[in-house]
């Protein structure tokens, strides 16, 4: 029995069920962008060329961060890396938030030193945390908001961004203590398959890995193999974004987020998840709405949810992480969110 080969039609059965499991996404992209030319071709060169420029606007950050990753591993500096998070929780979390909502790193361009650090053993805490704050501001970030919404603002957003950074590693880290979250990346994410538990041995450091052949070959191996994950990923995004963009009118989202008052910072941080368009479009959108008097608390828990839920950046948690993580990620944001608005509207009564 052991030299009977599957029949032809078997194999190729097994053929096409290995190509669906690795490249459903890029099918699921193809096949939805088939359905549009075929329904309605302006929308699909419109959803085409969106995704394209987006992953255009997003490469310099990706480029940077898959190459910091790819680098730490071929080196061996990801050790080091690991190390420097033991310690103290509330000191990473602090620290990790700290850094998330300083840093340049977009919501996506972040995903593969999350990957890296979670494969390294590096707390999902302190993960999280750098996480959840470095989609909601940046450098460029606060000085685009200081200029459309004003300076009490965009620091008051800085604030919200480590805030909901520090609550989310504070959550993760009593919900990892109490024995949730292991084992928190899908099985094939990462350098370390699924995250690993404890931090790696420090290893020596090559810091000139190009003098090593193997080296070089886990550098290009890991940095091909994040940029065709993300590459799948982001691109489904993109063309969901586009076709929120064009199918959610722009009124609607005005009429659900105008008002006064503590509800409508509740309203806003739900609408904030669907109908969030990006950080830097968004500002111009929220200004207006402030002008016509709408709470200050409400644009800002807007701006924060829509900033980590936004499309991009919940499909690349749910293509990196197990689905509680997920949930736990969307729930962490809402929650923020809602307590961010709710403090600045306080703030801004008294």
């Amino acid at each position: 029995m052991s030299d009977i080969t599957l029949p032809p039609r078997n194999r190729g059965v097994d053929l096409l069920h290995r190509i669906w499991t690795n490249e459903r996404v890029w099918l699921f992209s193809a096949a939805l962008l088939a359905v549009l030319f075929i329904v309605n071709p302006p929308q699909a060169v419109t959803s085409a060329g969106f995704a394209a420029n987006n992953l255009l606007d997003v490469a310099p950050f990706l480029i940077l961060s898959i190459g910091i990753a790819a680098y730490a591993g071929a080196t061996g500096a990801d050790g080091l890396i690991a190390r420097a998070f033991t310690g103290s929780p509330a000191l990473m979390i602090v620290i990790a938030a700290l850094a998330g909502g300083l840093s340049p790193f977009c919501s996506c361009g972040v995903i593969p030193l999350i990957a890296a650090l979670l494969a390294m053993g590096v707390p999902l805490s302190a993960v999280m945390a750098f996480w959840l704050a470095s989609p909601v501001m940046d450098p460029s970030m606060f000085v685009l908001t200081t200029g459309v919404l004003g300076f009490e603002f965009a620091v008051a957003k800085t604030l919200s961004a480590v805030g909901l950074g520090v609550f989310g590693g504070i959550v993760v880290h009593f919900t990892t203590k109490a024995g949730g979250l292991t084992d928190p990346l899908r099985e094939g994410v990462g350098n370390g398959g699924c995250g690993a538990s404890k931090v790696r041995s420090v290893q020596p450091v090559v810091w000139k890995f190009w003098q090593d052949n193997a080296r070089v070959t886990k550098f290009w191996r890991e940095a091909v193999k994040t940029t065709l994950f993300l590459a799948k990923w982001l691109t489904l995004a993109f063309l969901l974004e586009s076709l929120m963009l064009a199918w959610v009118p722009a009124e609607l989202i005005t009429s659900a987020l105008g008002g006064t008052g503590f509800v409508p910072i509740g309203v806003a941080t739900l609408v904030g998840v669907p109908a969030y368009l990006n950080g830097y479009a968004a500002l111009p959108l929220v200004g207006g709405l402030m002008g016509q008097g709408m709470a200050p608390g409400a644009g800002l828990a807007f701006l924060v949810a829509g900033g980590v839920t936004s499309l991009p950046a919940a499909i690349a948690v749910w293509a990196l992480v197990k689905r509680p993580v997920f949930f736990l990620y969307i729930g962490i944001a809402l929650v923020g969110s809602l307590a961010s608005g709710i403090l600045f509207q306080l703030w801004m009564s008294v």
